[in-house]
This record gives structure tokens, sequence and C-alpha cells, in this order.
């Protein structure tokens, strides 16, 4: 007896078990945290500039902390 595959489906459930992995992937990825050097920003810009900046960055430190 002869065995028949179902190309279709097969080929559905490659792109079902792909979409998957790529959704894992995504949700498991961290984002790269880069090193500022906030003096250096501060000779470069405005002192408005400098101090929004400065707000960022604590805000920033303060979600990774968790202290919101």
């Amino acid at each position: 007896m002869a065995i028949t595959r179902l190309k279709r489906k097969e080929k559905r459930n490659r792109i079902v078990a792909k979409k998957r992995v790529a959704n894992i992937k995504a949700l498991t990825k961290v984002p790269v945290i880069r090193k500022v050097d906030i003096e250096e920003l501060k000779k470069q810009a405005s002192p408005s500039l400098a101090s929004k900046v400065k707000e960022e960055v604590k805000k920033v430190a303060d979600k990774i902390t968790g202290k919101e």
C-alpha cells in the first residue's frame, strides 16, 4: 500500500512552527543597554538639553530597577 503525503498540510504545519519559534524569540529578546557618558553629553549640548537627558536617564534607570 502506498503512502500519500498531504503536502499542503505539511507546509502549513511548518509555517505555524516557524511563526511560533519567531514569536518566542521576539518575546525573549532583551534590548541592548548602552553606556552613556552624561558628562560628555553635557559638554556638547546646551544646559537645558543636558537636564532633559539627565531626567531621561534617571527615568530609564528607575524603570530598570523597578522604582517607577
